[in-house]
């Protein structure tokens, strides 16, 4: 690892640094798989929020030019970084699962203890492998004879893919599933090129960061990170309490004082999980009000000069706002042009146009 003065950076500077990265400064104007890239992916579990994230993020993005890079096999949704499903390019998919598959196969080996043996889960993935080739692409065909658990503890041992029409707006509770070395070809990397490739992105989509911070969105072990980052040339800085950042060369630092326009986020946002806290997207006095035991996925947030600053939701007519606090008149009329935006997306294919948002008085 190069090391070199080591600057400080405020909280600020982080802040406006992971905003540029994830094309949260300003929508860029660029192809989906190459956005996916630059952000290192997206969260993907309900299919409106990859929609939304890519929408905040992209100049002129419309919901059917993902389904159509979905469907084009450009871009694809599989259980990657800390067993969650991401939406991610084509080329990052077999990097990104050759980095974490062992430590994915441990993690199981570990949660499962007691409960289920590995063999068990080879066996489920076997059956899964035998069906998916005779044809079959719906779960409950998938998962015939199988429980929940050991269908999801086949994910583990086998690489699979869910397919258009899974994961998208029109159809966004469809369960169909394929092998990934069939929908988009084998693997073309090694485990060693495949962890490096991971670092990279992340850096590249929120760095500078903590070692540890990698590992925790990636579900690695922090030795396995330290050890691949001794490898790497890289950028070394300091957070304000002395904590060691790195970061790829000539990836960009904004300026703290960049102005950050407001943003909508969809649940799931990798910019407000814990990996990200030292950007303080999310302020930690918020928290509560957006993770809970009752959402775990987080509540669709706004942000406001780089910082969440309330709540918002889709009623089925319009984009209804709860803002935590009082918003000033430039913040208010800069967020109800992206309300009306937003609502359009909700009503593309629906006719009609969205109307200003509704603003709830601060909680």
């Amino acid at each position: 690892m190069a090391i070199g003065a080591e600057r400080i950076l405020t909280e600020r500077e982080l802040n406006r640094a992971v905003l540029a990265r994830q094309l949260l400064l300003e929508r860029a104007r660029t192809p989906i798989p190459r956005a996916l890239e630059r952000i290192a992916g997206i969260q993907a579990q309900y299919a409106p929020s990859m929609y939304v994230g890519l929408w905040s993020r992209l100049a002129g993005f419309e919901r059917g030019q993902l389904t159509r890079a979905l469907e084009r096999r450009a871009v694809v949704q599989g259980t990657l970084m800390r067993a969650t499903i991401h939406l991610v390019s084509r080329g990052d998919y077999w990097p990104l699962v050759l980095a974490i598959r062992d430590a994915r196969r441990a993690w199981w080996v570990r949660a499962h203890r007691g409960r289920l043996a590995e063999s068990d889960a080879t066996a489920a993935a076997a059956t899964v492998r035998r069906r998916l080739a005779a044809g079959h692409t719906a779960r409950r065909q998938l998962a015939e004879g199988l429980d929940t658990m050991l269908f999801n503890s086949a994910h583990v041992w086998l690489d699979i893919v869910r397919i258009p029409p899974s994961g998208t707006w029109e159809r966004r509770r469809a369960d169909v599933y394929a092998l990934a070395e069939e929908w988009i070809g084998p693997p073309g990397a090694t485990a060693e090129q495949g962890l490096a490739h991971l670092v990279r992105r992340y850096l590249q989509g929120f760095g500078p960061a903590a070692p540890a911070e990698i590992a925790d969105w990636a579900g690695l072990p922090v030795r396995q990170v330290n050890d691949l980052l001794e490898t790497l040339d890289l950028r070394r800085f300091r957070d304000e309490r002395g904590g060691v950042l790195v970061d790829l060369p000539r990836l960009p630092l904004p300026s703290p004082d960049a102005p950050a326009p407001p943003r909508f986020l969809p649940t799931w946002d990798a910019t407000l999980l814990a990996h990200c806290r030292r950007a303080q997207i999310l302020p930690e006095l918020h928290r509560p009000r957006v993770f809970s035991t009752k959402t775990p996925q987080s509540t669709e947030t706004f942000a406001v000069d780089g910082q969440v600053a309330g709540t918002w939701k889709w009623n089925g007519a319009t984009i209804e706002l709860a803002p935590f606090g009082q918003l000033g008149r430039e913040a208010s009329e800069q967020l109800d042009a992206e309300a009306v935006a937003l609502a359009e997306l909700h009503r593309e294919r629906a006719g009609g146009r969205g109307g200003p948002a509704r603003v709830a008085p601060p909680a």
